[in-house]
């Protein structure tokens, strides 16, 4: 039983981190946040590189729940990197913001209509009761 416990919850939790991921890229691309900052930065020949880097470091901030790395490239390396992670998440929240002017035409011509209230309730109620999980219950997700 034990065994088994343990391959169940690889499978999950390699499967679950795929979804998620996948997810986060996919969003990424429906935003077009790449190449609209491309275009303005005058840069659109670089764009496979900027998916790529993208791509690398998805992976590596994934890696890093897990292991510790430790990189000597200094203090001001780190605020370097710190803001350049600050100036991407501000676009990439504004680029959000943008496209939730989209969601109502979607559903729209996808014709769902019954139960979008609900969904959302649910996806809300189930972040929050996750995050208050892990942060609340000391070792949650640890398994024995």
């Amino acid at each position: 039983m034990t065994v088994l416990w343990y391959v169940v919850s690889i499978v999950l939790g390699f499967a679950s981190g795929g979804f998620v991921s996948a997810g986060i890229f996919a969003f990424i691309s429906a935003i077009g946040i790449v190449p609209r900052m491309a275009k303005r930065t005058k840069t659109q020949q670089y764009i496979p590189l900027y998916e790529d880097m993208i791509t690398i470091g998805g992976v590596f901030g994934t890696t890093t729940m897990f292991i510790r790395y430790h990189l000597p490239i200094g203090s001001i390396l780190v605020a370097l990197f710190s803001f350049a992670n600050g100036i991407f998440v501000g676009c990439l929240a504004i680029a959000l913001a943008e496209v939730l002017n989209v969601i109502p035409i979607f559903l729209r011509r996808s014709r769902i209509v019954a139960g979008i209230p609900i969904f959302l309730c649910a996806i809300a109620f189930g972040k929050i009761l996750g995050s208050l999980l892990y942060f609340i219950v000391d070792g949650f997700f640890i398994m024995n």
